[in-house]
C-alpha cells in the first residue's frame, strides 16, 4: 500500500492487485493488534537493529525515515504515541487505523485497488531461454556485498498474469508479497515463486522474531507464567573448559510457554541465534533477581527466615518468587519444599540463591513460520538495486519489504524497512517514462 501511494503521487496510473478479500490482513496483527509502526530513535540508530543486510537500506530509509513515517502518518490524519523503547503507536492502540488510513492515502492518490486478486505469475519480454534461466538452489547465497549483477539485455516487465487467467499489461511491477510467516494472512511465499520464475537467487527461508523451543521436561510445568524484569545470557553448550564466549545478553520480560520461552527479547535472541540453533543446542541462563547480588539475596532471604522461619520453605519463598515457579525452582536445588525455612542448612540456602541467579534452560530451535513474526532470508540483494530497489535482471520489476533478505529486530524496525523500501520502489518508477 505505501509503495502504491507513493507511485501514484508520482504521477504513476497504479492497479493494487490484492488476493486477499481485504487489505492489510498481515499489518493487522502486527504488534499483538496494535501495530508497532516504527521507532523514534535517531534515524542512523536504526541500523544496528538490522539483523541481515543493514548497508542495503541506507538508501531507503535516508530516504524515507522513521521520522517522515511518523510525519506522514499523521499528515493523513493518524494520531500517534510513543512507548518504552521508542516504539510508536497509533495512539488508538488499533493496527486497523493504520489500514484505514493506507487505504485512504492509496484511494486520494487515484490507486485503483482490486480485491480477491491473485497474482499467478509475472509476464516479461524476450524469449522463454531468456526469461526462465536456470535458477539457484535456496540457501546458497548469503551475503550481497559483491558480485554485482548487470541488468540482462533485452528482459523486462511487460506485465502480469492471475490466476483466473486474466492479464494486465504494465511497464513496472513492485512485488511487496510479504514472506511466508502466517500464513493465513495470505504470505504464502508467492512472491518467492515469481521472482525465481524470472531468475532472481532466493536466500533460504527461515522464522524470525520467534519464540524458542526447550528440551527440559519442568519448563513445561510453567507454561503460562511471565517473569518481569529479567536478565537473559545464552551461552552455548558444548565448549572447553574456562569462560565460555557469551551469544546474547538482553533484559526484560520471559513467558514461559507449552513449548519453552517467549518475550520480547527471546524473540530477538530467535532472529539472531535461530541459524546456530539449527546446528547445535545452547543454553539460556535465567537471572530471576538480576537487581540483586547473591549476596544481597541471601540477605534478604536470612531476614525472611528470621520473620518467619517455622514455615515451610515453599511458602516462605512467595515471598520471592511467584507460586508456580517454587516447585520447579527447589527441586533443581534439590530442597525439600516442606522443611522448616529455619532448618535449612546454609548449602542449601546457598543452592537456592544461585539458582535464582542462574536459572539454566536448554534450548533447541526456534518456532516454524506459523508462529513466527517475520520471515528471514528473500530474494538476493545483489539482484536489487538498492538506490531504486529494480531488479537488476529484469527491467521494470521492483520489490519492497519483507520479501527481500534484509530483517531486524523488535521494535518498530521490520515496518520501518516495509515502509522506507516500499516508498523507494514507488518513487523509482517514475524515472523511467
Amino acid at each position: 500500500m505505501m509503495a502504491a501511494c507513493f507511485a501514484a503521487e508520482s504521477g504513476e496510473k497504479v492497479l493494487l492487485l490484492e488476493k486477499n478479500e481485504k487489505t492489510g490482513k498481515k499489518l493487522y496483527i502486527t504488534g499483538k493488534g496494535r501495530c508497532n509502526l516504527t521507532n523514534t530513535c535517531d534515524t542512523e540508530d536504526i541500523f544496528p537493529q538490522v539483523v541481515t543486510n543493514a548497508k542495503f537500506l541506507y538508501s531507503s530509509i535516508y530516504g524515507f525515515s522513521n521520522q517522515d513515517v511518523m510525519a506522514w502518518f499523521e499528515s493523513h490524519g493518524l494520531k500517534l504515541k510513543e512507548e518504552r523503547g521508542g516504539r510508536v503507536f497509533p495512539a488508538s492502540d488499533k493496527s486497523s487505523d493504520v489500514i484505514r488510513v493506507l487505504t485512504e492515502a492509496c484511494r486520494e492518490a487515484g490507486v485503483q485497488i482490486a480485491l480477491q486478486s491473485e497474482v499467478q505469475d509475472l509476464l516479461i519480454d524476450g524469449s522463454e531461454s531468456e526469461s526462465r534461466v536456470a535458477l539457484q538452489e535456496p540457501g546458497q547465497e548469503t551475503e550481497h556485498e559483491s558480485d554485482a549483477v548487470e541488468t540482462t539485455a533485452g528482459r523486462r516487465i511487460r506485465g502480469v498474469i492471475l490466476n483466473d487467467g486474466r492479464e494486465f499489461g504494465c511497464k513496472r511491477v513492485i512485488l511487496a508479497t510479504g514472506g511466508i510467516s502466517y500464513p493465513s494472512t495470505g504470505s504464502t511465499g508467492d512472491g518467492y515463486r515469481m521472482a525465481r520464475t524470472v531468475g532472481h537467487t532466493l536466500i533460504d527461508p527461515r522464522p524470525g522474531l520467534t519464540g524458542l523451543n526447550t528440551v527440559d521436561d519442568d519448563i513445561y510445568e510453567l507454561s503460562g507464567l511471565t517473569l518481569v524484569n529479567t536478565k537473559q545470557t545464552i551461552f552455548p553448550v558444548h565448549e572447553g573448559k574456562g569462560r565460555r564466549n557469551k551469544l546474547y545478553e538482553g533484559f526484560g520480560e520471559l513467558l514461559f510457554t507449552h513449548f519453552g520461552v517467549s518475550g520480547p527479547t527471546i524473540l530477538s535472541a530467535s532472529s539472531l541465534l535461530g541459524d546456530r540453533l539449527k546446528k547445535e543446542p545452547l543454553e539460556l541462563i535465567l537471572d530471576i533477581k538480576p537487581a540483586l547480588t547473591e549476596e544481597q539475596l541471601d540477605q534478604r532471604l536470612l531476614r525472611e527466615i528470621e520473620e518467619d522461619g517455622k514455615k515451610s520453605v515453599g511458602n516462605l519463598m512467595r515471598r520471592l518468587l511467584p507460586k508456580s515457579l517454587i516447585p520447579v525452582l527447589l527441586e533443581r536445588c534439590p530442597v525439600n519444599s516442606e522443611k522448616r525455612a529455619i532448618d535449612l542448612t546454609r548449602e542449601e540456602r546457598l543452592s537456592i540463591i544461585r539458582e535464582m541467579k542462574a536459572f539454566r534452560i536448554r534450548l533447541s530451535g526456534v518456532r516454524g513460520f506459523n508462529e513466527a513474526i517475520i520471515t528471514r532470508g528473500g530474494i538476493s540483494l545483489k539482484e536489487v538495486n538498492p538506490h531504486t530497489m529494480e531488479s537488476k535482471l529484469v527491467s521494470g520489476l521492483f520489490f519492497a519489504g519483507e520479501i527481500l533478505d534484509t530483517d531486524a529486530l523488535t521494535g518498530g524496525y521490520n515496518l520501518q524497512i516495509a515502509w522506507s523500501t516500499g516508498a523507494l520502489a514507488g518513487r523509482s518508477g517514475n524515472t523511467q517514462k
